[in-house]
């Protein structure tokens, strides 16, 4: 009997915790500080902690006697309950999405020979995946274009957008400068730019636009071109560039009668009910990853299109199901040792392996998330 213990009850980590409780050679604990959001699982085959995650000490000796850890905790807290689990010496798959830079970590996790696997949602995740495994396959890699948004499915004016995460945490994509690579050297450039419209099948059109979403494939993928942009529906990007243009996004404190004021902190207050993602409200996750490269002298062209929504049977956000299902698939990997590299992991160093491949992809249909996958000679 394999033990995991999923930090953070939250949108994506209670779907995790269900998926692996579906196992029966797993017993599965999940852990936060909020009893609120653990008492919205009723799974009893499902122990239940609450703790702060963030008390070293505490963490610490709850983990200590599982065999894995899922770290889903927010991105301002992930980094540093990763390095805590790591020291415990658990192996883990982090879905954390903090800024800093994991592979800092790298000489501590093969001090602890542990197993880290992370940045393993949809993007990032699946998208260095399926890019790592395409690259392994060319000689010289040209061009990789990463699309990819979630949405809710009933367009409503004026947003035509809810947020699966906090709207500070999205209002930080649009106003973060993306890093792209543009022959052969990173480079940044303004979010929300370089607007394109493509057309997706059962959706139609979406805009694209840049976003610093490309984290590890920016050191780990030699490409001439790379970039990641963000997908909305139509004219979106026009709307969020006014506020930003305007002063909405600013962080620095104002007066405003006496009172000091973030514009930023307001903005993200009085976006948050028109952004929410209410119980049972349909949502759909798009993305589309094209790479380009030589094989053998010729152009070759992979690409690999996922369209996922919310499933009514469960009431799993298709972000949710995405992000979450990719995380407690790589559980099993690990749990099946089919991946032995100790140390820091991101999802393009396991592309280069095939069978993990398949692994991946065969555990996320099984759970109804599909991707389609298609090879062209150009």
């Amino acid at each position: 009997m394999k033990k995991i213990i999923v930090l953070g009850a939250g949108l994506v980590g209670k779907p995790i915790a269900l998926d692996l409780a579906n196992e029966s050679d797993f017993e599965v604990a999940v852990a936060d500080v909020s009893v609120e959001r653990l008492n919205n699982i009723s799974d009893k085959r499902i122990q239940k902690i609450q703790a702060d995650l963030q008390n070293k000490s505490k963490l610490s000796s709850i983990i200590t006697a599982y065999d894995f850890v899922v770290n889903a905790v927010p991105g301002f807290m992930g980094y540093e309950c990763l390095k805590n689990c790591i020291e415990a010496g658990k192996d883990i798959v982090d879905i954390a999405f903090y800024p800093e830079d994991v592979f800092e970590l790298s000489e501590l996790a093969e001090q602890k020979n542990v197993r880290v696997i992370c940045d393993m949602g949809v993007a990032p995740g699946m998208s260095n995946l399926l890019t790592g495994y395409a690259a392994s396959k060319l000689d010289s890699v040209q061009n990789v274009d990463i699309f990819v948004g979630g949405l809710p499915k009933i367009r409503t004016q004026p947003w035509e957008y809810k947020a699966v995460f906090s709207p500070s945490d999205v209002i930080e994509e649009y106003t973060r400068p993306a890093r792209i690579v543009r022959n052969g050297k990173i480079v940044t450039v303004p979010p929300l730019t370089k607007i394109e419209l493509l057309e997706f099948d059962n959706v139609g059109t979406l805009e694209a636009f840049n976003s610093d979403g490309l984290r590890s494939l920016l050191f780990t993928i030699k490409a001439e071109n790379m970039s990641e942009k963000t997908l909305r529906y139509p004219g979106y990007a026009k709307k969020i560039q006014l506020l930003s243009d305007n002063g909405f996004f600013n962080s620095k404190k104002i007066d405003v009668d006496g009172k000091l004021v973030s514009p930023l902190e307001l903005t993200s207050k009085l976006l948050f009910d028109q952004w929410k993602l209410l119980d049972n409200e349909e949502d759909i996750t798009i993305m589309r990853i094209i790479i380009e490269g030589l094989e053998s002298g010729k152009k070759i062209r992979y690409s690999f299109d996922l369209h996922d929504e919310f499933d009514k049977n469960t009431g799993i956000h298709s972000m949710a199901r995405t992000t979450g299902y990719t995380a407690s698939t790589a559980v099993r990997l690990l749990a099946e040792d089919k991946y032995l590299k100790k140390g820091i992991s991101v999802g393009e160093m396991m592309g280069r392996d095939e069978s993990v491949v398949k692994f991946m992809l065969d555990g996320l249909a099984h759970r109804s998330v599909n991707y389609k996958s298609k090879v062209e000679y150009l």
